[in-house]
């Protein structure tokens, strides 16, 4: 997959070497050296989302003066009004909202077909984990076999939904399936699907996850940072950019 970065008009793109290997990465201190203003004072998982805004600075979705924000939000004592943009490195998601997106996707393959495009050029533009978790009944309790038995009449009742989101786990890129009985999203999301920095060819990408639902937990440590984008925005996976304000 290829990842469009920004301009750097700043010049904060830094390399970091490992032994053998090399890395880069977007420099926050070279940003204050820059004049960009003061980010010290800046909460860990702001810097994430700091760190995110000087990868895609581009004079467009993403200015200088976005940038500068996150000096004055500090400032300010923890207020700024000022919308940015922002771009997800993974988006998390969960079947009841999921359906719908994937639907969503397969739509406009069709719709690209029948105006004489090429149908695999829809893709959702970031990673995306699709957790089965919304979709379990009880219909057996107490007994060594309930698991079993709840798992096998949830396939039952959800067959045809479920074998559309495996046609799509293998129709599109960038998109990955955990199947029921797994566990709930927010544990699968801990104890499997989160990650430190992404590597994308030799730059490295700090972990912001969206989630397509209400609150979740994130990963244990502090510079990881995570949005929901609320069930209404969930079908919208083809967007990389998306709008937040600054927290108050």
């Amino acid at each position: 997959m290829t990842i469009t970065v920004g301009q750097d008009t700043s010049k904060t793109r830094k390399t970091l070497k490992v032994g053998a290997a090399s890395v880069d990465y977007y420099s926050i201190p070279a940003a204050q050296a820059a004049g960009l203003g003061d980010f010290s004072r800046l909460p860990a998982a702001l810097k994430v989302v700091l760190e995110n805004l000087l990868r895609f600075e581009d004079g467009k979705t993403v200015s200088v003066d976005d940038i500068k924000a996150f000096a004055d939000w500090a400032r300010q004592g923890g207020k700024n009004p000022r919308e940015i943009a922002y771009r997800p490195a993974r988006v998390l998601m969960q079947d009841f909202t999921g359906v719908p997106a994937v639907v969503d996707l397969a739509a406009m393959r069709d719709g690209l077909v029948a105006l004489g495009g090429d149908a695999e050029k829809i893709n959702p533009l970031n990673p995306v984990d699709l957790v089965i978790d919304h979709s379990v009944m009880i219909d057996e309790f107490g007994t060594p076999r309930a698991f079993q038995m709840n798992v096998e009449r949830e396939y039952e009742r959800n067959m045809e939904r479920y074998q559309f989101l495996k046609w799509g786990q293998g129709a599109f890129n960038n998109f990955r399936v955990v199947p029921p009985g797994t566990g709930i999203c927010h544990q699968v999301n801990l104890e499997y699907l989160s990650h430190g920095p992404i590597r994308i060819r030799t730059a490295l990408k700090l972990p912001i996850p969206t989630r397509s639902w209400a609150p979740t937990a994130t990963q244990p440590w502090l510079t990881a940072s995570r949005f929901s984008a609320g069930a209404l925005a969930a079908s919208r996976l083809k967007p990389r950019c998306w709008a937040s304000r600054f927290p108050c």
